[in-house]
């Protein structure tokens, strides 16, 4: 059985222009994805598969191997399938020409399983979402996957599936790496396929073959990455290879943070609801949350409070601090956020909520990250981006606060 990688690079990316070009120490990323891609035991033949002359030199003047293909090419498999027409195998695997950090161990698992007896017409890759990055499984850019009991894949999808109705159920999340290996005579049914109508509403080219009723198996591996889409990207991958320290992901997401939406019983205040005689609310404030509210608005944040209750009290500490975006009385948040949002001018990749109980959790998944005080239900203490130091009523917005400020290089003072 003869088993050839095909490498599909395209230079006319919308986001990176020339990507495979874009230099990582050194060297060109399509050469790093060429030099692991040719580490992978088992594989009788390595190539990229290319529409541009300027990806085709580097590649050849490095010792490897180009296929030229059309520039009408839709996707990679698109390009594979005018490779197979050039170059004879049993099986092609596709592998992604932006993974310059591609895991050769992840595709033997491949190589080995379509050399095996039974092996299947197509197959790819997929990892389990570790439960610290659960938070993720609502990124429509990040593929989610439901297999059978055999590990055939069930669907695909931009959305989290299988739907969590229950709140509290446990639940695995698989993600799907872009990597697929085909048999010839699957990749030429693929190309005599037409886009399915769920591939044009997922924009996604393997539900093509499951509407079409070909199983697709499904190898679990580990993550490897991350793949390059965007600058930030290519700046994480660059210090990775060349061995620097970089910001953390929790560090870059706090940098982006301009809206800080804060729950308020259990975070601004300890929990504890105290009532007059007269049956009014009362509640007991931090001073140095205050201080800090006023100061960080200052700095050019903005400071929104969404909370299940409304009392006198409430609504005149937020005057004192001018705080004049906010939604009380709102148990399902859901809703309020999106309102807030509109408001503040702000998307929700620039928004950070911050809670202490179940019905912050809706709030958590709407938001780029959802922050937690110290003695945050347990529950919520798992699903937070991060569990503060600072308990409810003592300082804790004062901590988030310098904590996202710091992110940006600034001070409260």
């Amino acid at each position: 059985m003869r088993i050839m990688a095909v490498i599909p690079a395209r230079y006319h990316s919308t986001r990176l222009p020339g990507k495979p070009l874009l230099e990582i120490a050194g060297k060109a990323m399509i050469l790093h994805v060429l030099d692991r891609a040719r580490q992978v035991p088992g594989l009788d033949d390595v190539l990229v598969a290319t529409d541009d002359e300027r990806i085709a030199c580097v590649v050849r003047a490095a010792g490897g191997k180009v296929c030229m293909t059309s520039q009408d090419c839709a996707s990679g498999s698109d390009r594979l399938q005018e490779v197979a027409k050039k170059y004879d195998a049993d099986v092609y695997i596709n592998i992604q020409g932006d993974e310059p950090l591609l895991d050769p161990k992840a595709i033997e698992r491949l190589v080995v399983r379509m050399r095996g007896q039974d092996s299947p017409a197509v197959a790819t890759l997929a990892y389990a979402l570790p439960k610290t990055e659960e938070q993720r499984v609502h990124d429509p850019n990040l593929v989610k996957v439901v297999m059978d009991d055999q590990g055939r894949a069930l669907y695909f999808s931009r959305s989290p599936i299988p739907y969590v109705r229950d709140k509290g159920t446990d639940c695995t999340y698989f993600v799907h790496i872009g990597v697929y290996a085909y048999r010839r005579e699957a990749l030429e049914r693929f190309g005599a396929l037409a886009p399915s109508s769920l591939e044009q509403i997922e924009k996604l080219e393997q539900l093509r073959l499951l509407q079409a009723g070909l199983p697709i198996q499904v190898l679990q591996t580990q993550a490897f990455g991350p793949g390059v889409d965007t600058a930030e990207d290519l700046e994480q991958v660059r210090a990775i290879i060349e061995g620097k320290a970089l910001r953390s992901s929790l560090e870059q997401r706090l940098a982006k943070i301009r809206l800080i939406i804060t729950d308020v019983d259990g975070v601004l205040t300890d929990g504890g609801l105290l009532y007059s005689a007269e049956g009014e609310s009362l509640k007991r404030f931090n001073a140095r949350d205050g201080l800090g509210c006023v100061l960080a608005q200052k700095k050019g944040l903005r400071i929104a409070v969404l909370s299940g209750r409304d009392c006198g009290a409430l609504r005149r500490r937020l005057m004192d601090l001018g705080i004049s975006l906010f939604r009380l009385g709102r148990l399902e948040k859901a809703q309020a956020l999106q309102e807030i949002f509109a408001e503040s001018g702000c998307d929700a990749s620039q928004a950070l909520f911050l809670g202490d109980d179940l019905t912050d959790l809706p709030a958590f998944a709407m938001c780029s990250l959802g922050v937690c005080v110290a003695d945050a239900q347990q529950s919520v203490r798992a699903a937070a981006d991060l569990v503060l130091a600072s308990c409810g009523g003592q300082g804790a917005l004062r901590e988030v606060l310098e904590r996202v400020l710091a992110s940006q290089g600034q001070s409260l003072a």
